[in-house]
């Protein structure tokens, strides 16, 4: 209620709990990092660009185009949410940067390994190349999958806020 009346009476609204503020920085980091993976990295270079593959390669034409529109707005709608979700952060105080950095590369590094592992090598809905040796796209794609997934959790744990002893 004093968010709304804040939000009408032009006034800024009163500054989250310094957890709530590390959680929703995180969270807008790991959604953007995602967004990137989704929508710059996979979708705009290898589908469109290098035209090695679409979202869905076990149908039509038609239906991996389709496919590859709604992947486009996942990642966009993802990439345009964690913005906003950032913006928040920043209205409401400063934002604690090393927290956003690492989720920002674990949000990139979880779903390029859901995506290489789980869509391309589980479900095979997809593979990064066709009538090619994958050996060297798996473990270049999974491989920087699993280093910035790492890197990304080593500097949420190293920026962690410190937690009063209980």
């Amino acid at each position: 209620m004093a968010d709304a009346s804040a939000a009408r009476s032009g006034r800024a609204p009163e500054p989250a709990d310094p957890a709530g503020q590390d959680r929703r920085s995180v969270l807008a980091g790991v959604l953007l990092g995602a967004g990137i993976a989704a929508s710059v990295v996979d979708l705009a270079v290898f589908h469109l660009i290098l035209h090695w593959h679409h979202f869905y390669d076990l149908s039509t034409t038609g239906v991996a185009l389709f496919s590859d529109g709604l992947f486009h707005a996942f990642g966009w709608f993802v990439t345009v949410g964690s913005l906003f979700l950032l913006a928040d952060v920043r209205r409401r105080g400063p934002a604690p940067w090393g927290r956003w950095t690492g989720g920002l590369l674990t949000g990139l590094g979880g779903f390029q390994l859901l995506d290489g592992v789980v869509l391309h090598k589980v479900l095979r809905i997809h593979q990064i190349r066709y009538d090619v040796d994958l050996l060297l796209y798996d473990v270049t794609w999974i491989g920087t999958a699993v280093l910035a997934l790492a890197v990304g959790l080593a500097v949420l744990h190293r920026t962690r806020p410190d937690r009063p002893a209980r």
